[in-house]
């Protein structure tokens, strides 16, 4: 699961070929269809843990009640930062990734990747309603807008980040969209 993690952060789905992720993990392809019954059941389960592995990361800086709510998304940020630049802006999201392919991925990954999005959507509302309960954000700021929109901007700044090989998209992004939180 992890070679395959790490292929679809790098290079896609349609890019990526199931001897590339066998060779890497070490695995016989005869043990990989014991578990697997093509390339797109593993797509999904793929799709799952990567969105348990992320809500995992995110739940670690969004529910930090040491930190203020909006350090807790900077926090965020500079972590994701920090692991893109790990890799050289070789990988990217995992899901933003699956998404820029969906035309020619199953139909059936399309409702699996929305859900991820949403869910951590919701995780990031949650963290903007504290912000906004401690007084960090307006009280007539629409949260679950908000966190829709930080979503597609950073998914966005991922990708140019990940095209450019620099941290700048991420910056830019994020350094803009906290300072519309600004009160």
């Amino acid at each position: 699961m992890r070679a395959g993690v790490a292929a679809l952060s790098e290079k896609g789905y349609s890019a990526t070929g199931l001897e590339e992720v066998l060779r890497s993990a070490g695995v016989p392809k005869g043990s990989f269809y014991h578990y697997f019954a093509s390339k797109d059941a593993f797509g999904a389960e793929l799709i799952g843990t990567y969105a348990d592995y992320f809500a995992r990361k995110l739940d670690r800086w969004l529910l930090d009640e040491a930190t203020a709510p909006l350090q807790r998304i900077r926090n965020f940020v500079a972590d994701a930062r920090a692991g893109m630049e790990r890799f050289e802006f070789r990988r990217g999201c995992v899901v933003g990734n699956l998404g820029q392919e969906m035309s020619a991925l199953p139909e059936a990954f399309r409702e699996r990747l929305r859900g991820v999005l949403l869910d951590w959507q919701a995780r990031t509302e949650r963290c903007l309603r504290e912000a906004q309960a401690a007084g960090e954000i307006a009280a007539e700021v629409d949260c679950e807008a908000l966190a829709a929109f930080f979503w597609i901007g950073w998914e966005g700044a991922v990708l140019r980040a990940k095209l450019e090989r620099s941290p700048d998209p991420l910056d830019l992004f994020a350094n803009h969209f906290l300072a519309c939180l600004a009160r």
